[in-house]
């Protein structure tokens, strides 16, 4: 397999008062196209940071970061906004659904921001739903929701546009140990299903272990990880 994203000596700090913070420096890391990647650490050790990158939130401080051989720092804003909203899909610990709409009209919502219409985008939206097992829910409101049925929405809501990467930050930190794994069994048959990249940032340990390749981000270096 082609690696999709490529890091080359990226170094990462933020502006201190009396000093820069460094996150970490002189990173180098492929990521294979359709493999699902764990990456662990300690709390603060930068893992969301690295996501970020990954994700044209952020820019790296020195160092090169590429997807499909492009330099994602020569893109410019509108540039990076489109990337996301079409190559990439985003899951966090906390859903971030919109709660006046429901969740046919969350998972739309990508694509109507991108320009398509309700009507032309909806059997999609319903699809995938269905896909996450949430057929019966698609006209409920976010509050009337459990929290495993709201993270299935901003699954469904991240994949709608079939995006060719799948970031996700904690996708399960906020639900219990079921619903976490029913969660996790969910994004790893989507990464089969759909072919895409799948790169978890996540403290759950047993989470980690299922994916095809793990790191931990520790002092600043990336280190392979072996789980027991």
């Amino acid at each position: 397999m082609a690696a999709i994203y490529v890091f080359s000596d990226v170094s990462k700090s933020f502006p201190g008062a009396e000093e820069d913070l460094e996150i970490f420096r002189h990173l180098d890391l492929a990521v294979e196209e359709g493999e699902a990647l764990a990456i662990v650490g300690a709390s603060g050790s930068g893992k969301s940071t690295l996501l970020h990158l990954m994700g044209a939130l952020d820019r790296p401080t020195a160092g090169t970061v590429r997807f499909d051989g492009r330099d994602m720092a020569a893109m410019g804003p509108d540039e990076q906004a489109a990337f996301r909203n079409k190559s990439l899909g985003f899951v966090f610990q906390f859903h971030h659904l919109l709660p006046e709409f429901s969740a046919l009209e969350n998972v739309a919502m990508p694509a109507l921001i991108s320009g398509k219409r309700f009507a032309e985008i909806a059997p999609h939206a319903r699809a995938m739903l269905e896909r996450v097992g949430l057929a019966r829910r698609m006209d409920s409101k976010p509050a009337t929701l459990s929290g495993g049925e709201r993270q299935r929405v901003a699954i469904a809501r991240a994949l709608l546009m079939r995006p060719r990467v799948l970031l996700a930050d904690e996708p399960t930190g906020n639900l219990d140990e079921n619903t976490g794994a029913q969660v996790g069994d969910l994004l790893l048959e989507l990464n089969r299903e759909l072919g895409m990249t799948l790169v978890i940032v996540t403290h759950n340990q047993e989470l980690a272990a299922r994916m095809d390749r793990g790191l931990e981000l520790r002092a600043g270096s990336l280190y392979e990880k072996v789980f027991a």
